[in-house]
């Protein structure tokens, strides 16, 4: 029996783990995927306190350090559903974890462009991750789709591995920091395309071109890999099995829902503002939520 379970060990979950443990719930983090979430990936971080720039893994594994050093217990599953009650039942792949509260803390999920083969080609050829397979792609020719400030970072990342980097970006303009997209822009491998989109994926096992129409005329271009990086959207999948409508509970304020020892923090939230800050924030919040109501 725990006093709380936290679902996801990104910057949310693991801060709201920090919390709890030092105001001393017997506490278990579990992930579906990879420790740090999304911010893991990223290649540089230079808008979280305290660190001038820090890559996203970096910054995790302090994250990561500190939970572990304060005794919390992290396992890696996937979660399907929650019973709700006085004692709450989490289910976890073939286990059951039974405790007094739960706070999700998912995060979000990578969006796609919805292309014929873009399935078949995730992870041959199709990525999201620039500093996870970035390196595969060493003196070769690749594509980033998107023009935030996530998809500029990957660009200028990629650029100092590969021999071509393509941004691609459906916009006029670049979306990014004006100090990003000065960057960018001073880079000799990179060619920006905008007001453009990709609109096939080609190639046999693996992604070896893709067609991009821009306002005047269709072309392909030979590519040995694509990373997108067009946003995110919540993760809002799992069953809470109830009544209403799941998603509701995300709409959630302060971190609190209408469900008795139910929290939600991070980027899952139906929230505005999505960055590590406000993640750590929530996290901070959930878990103080938490320990309110196990004290009443």
């Amino acid at each position: 029996m725990y006093d709380a379970i936290v679902i996801g060990a990104g910057p949310a979950g693991l801060t709201a783990g920090i919390y709890l443990a030092r105001g001393g719930a017997k506490t278990l983090i579990i992930e579906k995927e990879s420790i740090g979430g999304q911010i893991a990936s990223s290649p540089l971080v230079e808008n979280y306190p305290g660190f001038k720039s820090v890559s996203g893994s970096e910054l995790v594994d302090t994250f990561y350090e500190q939970v572990v050093d304060l005794g919390v217990d992290i396992e890696i599953g996937e979660v399907k559903s929650i019973e709700n009650g006085e004692i709450k039942k989490v289910f976890v792949d073939n286990a059951v974890y039974e405790t007094k509260t739960v706070i999700i803390a998912t995060g979000v999920k990578h969006r796609k462009l919805n292309l014929e083969k873009e399935e078949e080609f995730i992870g041959s050829g199709i990525h999201f991750c620039a500093t996870c397979d970035g390196p595969f792609y060493k003196n070769k020719v690749v594509a980033v789709v998107g023009g935030a400030n996530s998809a500029v970072i990957n660009a200028i990342y990629l650029s100092s591995l590969c021999d071509k980097v393509y941004l691609i970006y459906r916009g006029k303009d670049l979306r990014c920091e004006n100090k990003l997209k000065e960057k960018v822009s001073k880079l000799q491998n990179v060619k920006i395309l905008l007001n453009s989109n990709v609109t096939q994926y080609l190639g046999v096992d693996k992604l070896e071109r893709i067609v991009v129409k821009d306002l005047i005329c269709e072309k392909e271009i030979q590519v040995n890999g694509l990373f997108l990086s067009i946003g995110m959207d919540p993760e809002t999948s799992i069953k809470l099995n109830l009544n209403k409508t799941d998603n509701e509970y995300y709409d959630s304020v302060d971190t609190l829902t209408n469900l008795p020892g139910i929290f939600v923090a991070g980027d899952c939230r139906n929230k505005n503002v999505r960055q590590v800050t406000t993640a750590v924030s929530d996290g901070t919040v959930a878990a103080i939520n938490a320990l309110n109501y196990l004290q009443n």
